[in-house]
C-alpha cells in the first residue's frame, strides 16, 4: 500500500480494522513507516507488534514498549542537535520528568556513549537484548543512559537494556573517539 496524501503520520493515530491479513495488515504497516501510532482491530497482539517493528526497523521488544508518548527531546552535542521520540513506558517517563540534563558521556565499544545517572530509574519497562542504531536505552546494573550510533552486531549482556528514546535522524555526532559533552531537554 502507498500513503500519498500525506507524507508524514508523527504525532497521529491510524486506526485500523481487519489488520491481521491483506489489505489491512498492509495499511497497518504503511502508516507505521509514516510515523503514525497505529491501533488494529483484528489481529493477535504478537502479530501486531511483530508487523510494526518489521514496518519500523524496530525489533519486536521495541515495538511492543507501549508506543510512543509523542514527546521529542532535543539532544546537543558540540553545537549540533538531533532529535528522539521518548517511547512509552514507566522508564521513559521517569527520564523525561528528569530533564533537562546535562553530561559527560564515555564511549563503549566503538558502539555507543554512556552516562552514568545520579539516581537510578525505575525498572518496570520491557527489556531487551538488542539495540539499533539510534536507540537510546537505559542499563540498570550501573543506572547509565546509552546512546546506540554503530550496529556492531553483539548483543546487550543480561540484564538487558530498557528503551528509552530513539533518535529519528543521523547518529553522526556520537561517531567521535573519546567523550562527548552532551545536553538534553525536552524539544519545544
Amino acid at each position: 500500500m502507498t500513503i500519498t496524501h500525506n507524507e508524514g503520520y508523527t504525532g497521529k493515530v491510524a486506526f485500523v480494522t481487519g489488520a491481521a491479513n491483506g489489505i489491512g495488515r498492509a495499511s497497518a504497516r504503511a502508516f507505521a513507516r509514516k510515523g503514525a501510532s497505529v491501533a488494529a482491530g483484528k489481529m493477535r497482539l504478537t502479530t501486531l507488534v511483530v508487523a510494526l517493528s518489521v514496518a519500523s526497523n524496530l525489533t519486536p521488544a521495541q515495538a511492543s514498549s507501549e508506543g510512543t508518548l509523542n514527546m521529542k527531546i532535543n539532544i546537543t552535542v558540540s553545537g549540533k542537535t538531533v532529535t528522539a521520540v521518548v517511547v512509552d513506558n514507566p522508564t521513559a517517563r521517569e527520564f523525561a520528568s528528569r530533564l533537562p540534563l546535562k553530561m559527560s558521556m564515555e564511549d563503549l565499544f566503538g558502539r555507543e556513549k554512556f552516562a552514568h545517572l545520579q539516581e537510578a530509574l525505575s525498572e518496570k519497562g520491557p527489556r531487551t537484548k538488542t539495540y539499533q542504531v539510534g536507540d537510546i536505552a537505559y542499563w540498570s546494573p550501573t543506572h547509565d543512559i546509552a546512546i546506540y550510533y554503530r550496529q556492531d552486531g553483539e548483543s546487550i549482556p543480561a540484564p538487558g537494556v530498557i528503551p528509552i528514546a530513539r533518535i529519528t535522524g543521523s547518529t553522526d555526532v556520537f561517531n567521535v573517539p573519546g567523550s562527548v559533552k552532551v545536553s538534553i531537554e525536552i524539544a519545544k
